[in-house]
């Protein structure tokens, strides 16, 4: 990997970010370790503890420390992802793992939004502050891993379910969040539990010049237009209310369709596949029983089953009598930032944290600047990530002084 070229006037931080965007952490197989190595000389650069831990073969979680000044109180985990999702290079308008930027300073990289900008942010952050004398009296803790993209297995649910995690006494954690087109910035502090639902339809099968009743495609077509009036209800909703985001409603998708051998062959058996998500405010229990009553509309032979299913709603409190949200939004204030609280209507690691016990917002200071993240062409202005690290220069001495309570 090479270092990429940095101009007279651009800031160390931003040739960090361009640096580490040049590690290609895509799937469906990433190399970890020019990252690990970039994240070992940051730590020995800012002065911070490092940890390895391979749990899984070839999937490394870092974890860099800058210990308080009461380690006994619970710490601050600022976790990020190192891998990205893939890219079509020919729709892109710079390579995408060059680092390109503009000269209107736009960063052109897969990862630049989501979410490379927020680990060196915090780094960044960390340096800044460490160099200005701040010693905060909480730990904090930055975990860097891998496979969040394609579901965590590898990454942060392998490390809470091997109790590593719980060694770093954590009390509270940020993580990622959204770009904002606008000028207001996004907190979540809950999120949309993702599904999964495979349905199954078997069927009579037979020649397709026949007019052959209870056919597996009439059944799921059957079983379709249930999800898709559902859809069509959550989507009205959300069009007729301008206070609500797409975060508090339910969505469902068809992804996938599979079955039959021949055009002319009437297949015994169809499936398919839906992304589903489902908000803290819709009882789970009750919305299982809609997925049953749609897949019951197809009749005989129908059958379905969740190959991922999040059961947790936790929302973190934002309420003043929370300390970790007066701490953050005295900062917010501070920085002179209005930032408006919503539910991430996708998924991060904070789903798996808040499911574990901890309490977390995802959060990633990028405002006035299009939502990109999983896009050809994804980038991050130059200013807009410089500025980020500014607030976090205020939110992290903030979150990491608050007092035991």
């Amino acid at each position: 990997m090479s270092t990429p070229k940095k101009t007279k006037s651009e800031e160390e931080a931003v040739s960090n970010f361009r640096e580490y965007l040049r590690c290609k952490t895509v799937h469906p197989d990433p190399d970890y370790e020019p990252a690990i190595k970039f994240l070992i000389r940051q730590a020995e650069e800012i002065g911070l503890e490092f940890k390895r831990f391979d749990l899984v073969e070839r999937n490394p979680i870092a974890i860099l420390t800058w210990p308080g000044k009461d380690p006994s109180l619970p710490s601050i985990l600022l976790n990020s992802h190192m891998d990205v999702v893939p890219v079509f290079e020919e729709y892109w308008t710079h390579p995408p793992f060059d680092a390109h930027k503009t000269e209107d300073g736009k960063i052109y990289a897969r990862g630049s939004q989501d979410m490379k900008c927020v680990g060196i942010q915090y780094l960044e952050a960390i340096r800044h502050l460490k160099s200005n004398g701040h010693h905060c009296l909480r730990t904090i803790h930055m975990s860097f891993t891998p496979d969040e993209e394609v579901g965590s297995d590898k990454g942060m649910l392998a490390l809470i379910n091997s109790g590593e995690l719980k060694q770093f006494n954590i009390g509270f954690v940020l993580d990622e969040g959204l770009a904002s087109p606008t000028d207001t910035f996004i907190l979540f502090n809950a999120e949309r539990a993702p599904w999964r639902l495979r349905v199954s339809c078997k069927g009579n099968t037979g020649h397709g010049s026949l007019l052959i009743e209870n056919t597996a495609g009439e059944k799921l077509s059957k079983i379709m237009g249930k999800a898709f009036e559902f859809r069509r209800a959550q989507e009205e909703k959300l069009k007729s209310n301008p206070q609500l985001h797409i975060g508090e409603i339910a969505t469902v998708n068809l992804t996938i369709v599979e079955g039959g051998v021949l055009a002319n062959v009437v297949p015994a058996e169809l499936t398919a596949v839906f992304d589903i998500r489902v908000p803290p405010t819709i009882p789970q229990k009750e919305f299982e029983q809609t997925i049953s009553d749609w897949v019951a509309a197809g009749g005989e032979g129908c059958s379905y089953e969740f190959t991922e299913k999040h059961s947790d709603q936790t929302i973190t409190s934002i309420d003043d009598t929370s300390p970790w949200w007066r701490a953050f939004k005295g900062a917010c204030d501070k920085a002179k930032i209005h930032v408006e609280p919503r539910i991430f209507p996708a998924g991060t690691d904070s789903r798996f944290l808040r499911a574990a016990g901890y309490q977390a917002y995802g959060f990633s200071p990028m405002n006035n600047t299009p939502i990109l993240l999983h896009e050809h062409d994804e980038y991050l202005s130059e200013d807009v990530f410089l500025r980020g690290i500014d607030i976090y220069s205020e939110i992290l001495p903030a979150m990491a002084n608050v007092a035991s309570h």
